[in-house]
């Protein structure tokens, strides 16, 4: 099992531990990302001591109006790692207005020229923003994967354009039966599965953080509603992040 999407540098307890108990539960990769540039070096320093573990290595939206912007220099730098295999997390959010939605853009399409220049796939953030990030994301030709699924809105943009939509423990919610409906009609072949530890814990483990192991209790509610046997699902999930994250 793959855990496409979690914030090592960002959990209270070590990464080891976490790792441990994720190979306990057979999840056997983890994609730990950088939200900014300390956080992207804190995250190739997780990789560098724990095999099965890659770094998406970005700049989130919330920083778009902060110094960070002007450190993609640096940011180019660190994706030449062997084991930085996408750019991001970057996207759009209009809840949490930290910069504006220009600044937001101007950040995001930065990202996806970086995405392009190395050929490496984008992890996006769409919060809220459905329209504004099919826009953006319009003519970018690489991979895209919509990290924490929650816009059923960009859902036909994404199926027309074969991105990758990976769910996250939101997905078990009782409030977020549009997003169950959303994870019956993404392809086979595209649909992840993640963590975003240590937030958005599965309901079976609400109130606890999150950490990696628990991408279980996601895999077994997305294969409720998508009919399938909780094993095949979570073989298929982490073949598709094979895929995605060009991993072997």
């Amino acid at each position: 099992m793959t855990d496409s999407h979690a914030h090592l540098d960002a959990c209270e307890e070590p990464a080891g531990a976490l790792v441990e108990r994720a190979r306990a539960a057979g999840v056997t990769r983890i994609v730990t990302i950088g939200t900014g540039i300390e956080s992207c070096r804190a995250a190739l320093e997780i990789v560098d001591e724990h095999d099965g573990v890659f770094a998406a290595l970005g700049i989130d939206p919330h920083q778009a109006a902060t110094p960070e912007v002007g450190r993609l220099a640096e940011l180019r730098e660190l994706l030449a790692h062997p084991k930085a295999v996408a750019v991001g997390e970057t996207g759009l959010d209009t809840v949490r207005r930290y910069a504006t939605p220009l600044e937001q853009r101007r950040l995001f399409d930065a990202q996806l020229e970086l995405a392009d220049e190395l050929s490496l796939p984008v992890v996006v953030h769409s919060r809220e923003a459905a329209k504004e990030t099919a826009d953006a994301l319009e003519t970018f030709p690489g991979t895209v994967i919509l990290h924490c699924f929650s816009s059923p809105d960009l859902l036909p943009a994404a199926v027309e354009r074969r991105y990758y939509v990976s769910f996250a423990g939101n997905v078990t919610y009782p409030k977020a039966p549009e997003l169950r409906e959303a994870a019956k009609v993404v392809p086979a072949d595209r649909i992840l599965v993640e963590t975003d530890s240590p937030y958005l814990s599965p309901q079976p483990v609400r109130g606890w953080s999150n950490e990696p192991a628990h991408v279980v209790h996601t895999v077994a509610a997305l294969a409720d509603v998508r009919s399938e046997e909780p094993g095949v699902l979570a073989a298929r999930t982490h073949e598709n992040a094979n895929a995605a994250f060009a991993l072997s």
